[in-house]
């Protein structure tokens, strides 16, 4: 099982090492790349001013901010949600130091500090598979033919549920309820299969995910296949033969 944490923050400003401070931050639970409906979101008193900047693009006020809890009095709550989870993060740098740096203000119990390397930065995803074109949140949001028509102000929570929808589009498209066929990138590494579907009497020719299991991933998958028997049909998606 595949756990992410599509996370998205909000600020008093963009210079973190210069005293700004998180304000927002808002979390969406993704199970094998499926949102399950747990989320985790707090407002954080920064315990100072937001820019005039900042707040042009969020609309979070002192006075909005003035009661809410400092960021001390959170952090387990948020470390709780995301437990081992992989994080999900747009522009990535931005909001793990940010993260990084509030971490650092709870010396001496201050949590690890989170590893750019562990985190999937969808940005970094989408400059990949659209080289050259605009890639902020909204842009993929209209080359995907995803609603962000409430995002009229930038939010956490809502901006983190919209880039989980992205996600999934960038790593290749949304699967059907019963995952017998998945949408692609054109630029998809793999050859064209026929599946049979007896409801439709058909054949239907259609394009199958890359495998972007990492090797320990594989390795697990395939102690737990071996428990099915030779004969497993599963092993045939890994390029293995049943062995009966």
């Amino acid at each position: 099982m595949l756990r992410e944490i599509v996370l998205d923050t909000e600020t008093t400003g963009t210079d973190a090492k210069g005293g700004d401070r998180l304000i927002e931050i808002g979390c969406v639970e993704l199970i094998n790349h499926i949102r399950t409906g747990k989320t985790f979101h707090c407002f954080v008193n920064p315990q100072r001013a937001v820019s005039e900047g900042a707040f042009a693009v969020h609309g979070l006020s002192d006075a909005f901010l003035s009661d809410k809890p400092v960021f001390a009095n959170i952090v387990d709550a948020f470390l709780e949600f995301c437990g081992d989870a992989r994080l999900v993060i747009h522009n990535a740098a931005f909001d793990v130091g940010f993260l990084n740096m509030e971490y650092a203000r709870l010396k001496p119990s201050a949590p690890q500090p989170i590893l750019l390397e562990d985190v999937v930065d969808t940005l970094a995803l989408a400059r990949r598979r659209h080289p050259g074109a605009a890639n902020n949140l909204d842009a993929l949001c209209n080359r995907y033919g995803i609603d962000n028509t409430k995002r009229t102000k930038h939010g956490a929570l809502l901006d983190a549920e919209i880039l989980a929808e992205v996600y999934v589009e960038l790593l290749g498209g949304k699967q059907t309820s019963l995952g017998l066929a998945t949408m692609v990138s054109d630029t998809a590494e793999s050859s064209d299969v026929m599946l049979d579907i007896p409801d439709e009497g058909s054949s239907v020719s259609i394009r199958p995910m890359r495998n972007r299991l990492t090797e320990i991933e594989r390795e697990r998958h395939m102690t737990f296949i071996a428990t099915l028997g030779g004969n497993a049909i599963w092993r045939n998606y890994l390029g293995e033969e049943s062995t009966d």
